[in-house]
């Protein structure tokens, strides 16, 4: 699987799963990508470090 933020593959056992009010499933590799994403509302794609 593949981290919602910065699309870097997370190895098995490892990385969270958040599932929002409306189903959808959120996988993050680091606490970093986690808070960038919801916290701080920002996109992947604008971040240098997340390519």
């Amino acid at each position: 699987m593949r981290c919602s933020f910065c699309n870097k593959e997370i190895p098995k056992g490892k990385g969270v799963i958040y599932v929002r009010k409306d189903g959808k499933q959120l996988f993050f590799c680091s606490s970093k990508c986690r808070n960038n994403m919801l916290k701080l509302k920002r996109s992947g794609k604008k971040l240098k470090w997340a390519h």
